[in-house]
């Protein structure tokens, strides 16, 4: 990771997904997630890839439908309303086990909000926003620079397993800008084969891939093989951050842009001496259940933080069972606490 460049979270996200393998990027303009667009139009090209500003999201997920299904590394992004105009693409993408990329760079809802950064889109990312029981790998980069890096996981993942993954940002890291030592350049020629894929059947049996099954029994089968797939994901692949914890008598668990807020808040809590820490989920979904659960029978109290009206707070709840209390602090409409708000209310708990 020698080259190193100021960005946007946006460009990070976008150049990381070049530098991954990416070749096929299909979306539509809304903010606060155009830079990703803007980059990809202008850089994609330059490495042989693909662009094409889709007619509406609607038309793009289906374009990343069409990519996938040919074995490309394909990517499409979006904000808020836009990703619910997605959601039916994206249970046929999952339907069809086929993998791609969603970037949603959240903004106030619901309806059309506002432009500032928001999380209220949890329950539409790791809940499967659209119909049927499936699931989608979650990401939550809190840093530029783990946006570029998660753009690589979330296609080696979403590769390997065969399920859609999404990144779930937010208007603030979009917009800001960091320094970020880019991941080095992979050829898609090094990537695994995509043997499934519809490359032409000369030679060989023709693949066959949809999301349609009439016999319930054929649809029953498949979707227990797509559960047992997400179960192998909830047991190899959960990743999550600490920071002070060892001794932490309150512990915060805030993601994304909370999650790094809440690192500030823990540095000015322990120079106060209050014990602090913090549990930042990285994989929404999978969830950090266990750790989670392990951590919260040795604390006075787990709070959540969040821009939401509280839901993540339901996976912190299922997670700690009952073992201390579970306090909830949030806001919603873009607007983002400050950590002397957020360091009052760990107080109220220490």
């Amino acid at each position: 990771m020698a080259d190193r460049q100021l960005m946007t979270g946006n460009e990070a996200m976008a150049e990381g997904a070049i530098r991954a393998g990416c070749r096929a990027y299909f979306g539509y303009p809304i903010t606060p997630q155009n830079e990703i667009l803007e980059y990809m139009a202008v850089h994609l090209p330059k490495v042989g890839g693909a662009f094409l500003q889709a007619e509406s999201e609607v038309a793009a997920i289906n374009m990343c439908y069409g990519a996938a299904a040919a074995g490309v590394r394909t990517m499409t992004s979006s904000s808020s309303p836009g990703v619910s105009l997605k959601m039916e693409g994206i249970s046929y993408l999952a339907g069809a086990d086929l993998p791609c990329v969603i970037l949603n760079v959240a903004r106030g809802g619901p309806g059309l909000g506002n432009i500032a950064p928001a999380q209220g889109d949890y329950f539409q990312a790791t809940k499967g926003g659209g119909h049927g029981d499936y699931r989608l790998i979650v990401l939550a980069p809190s840093t530029a620079q783990e946006a570029a890096e998660l753009a690589g996981l979330a296609f080696d993942l979403s590769d390997q397993y065969r399920v859609p993954a999404l990144i779930l940002a937010d208007g603030m890291l979009g917009q800001m800008m960091e320094p970020v030592a880019l991941p080095a350049q992979r050829d898609p020629a090094s990537l695994p084969p995509k043997p499934w894929a519809l490359t032409g059947a000369k030679g060989r049996e023709p693949n066959y891939i949809a999301s349609f099954a009439l016999d319930p029994t054929v649809l029953r089968d498949l979707n227990l093989r797509r559960q047992a797939r997400y179960r192998e994901i909830e047991a190899r692949e959960v990743r999550w951050e600490e920071t002070a914890t060892e001794d932490a008598e309150v512990l915060l668990v805030a993601y994304g842009t909370m999650g790094r807020i809440a690192k500030t808040v823990v540095r000015r809590g322990r120079d106060e001496g209050v014990k602090v820490g913090l549990l930042r989920p990285i994989t929404l979904w999978p969830f950090p259940y266990a750790p989670l659960r392990a951590l919260a029978e040795r604390v006075r109290a787990v709070l959540t933080v969040e821009l939401s009206a509280g839901q993540m707070w339901e996976d912190v709840r299922l997670a700690v069972e009952g073992r201390c209390p579970t306090p909830f602090y949030g806001e919603m409409g873009g607007v983002v606490p400050t950590p002397s708000e957020i360091l009052r209310e760990v107080k109220r708990h220490a």
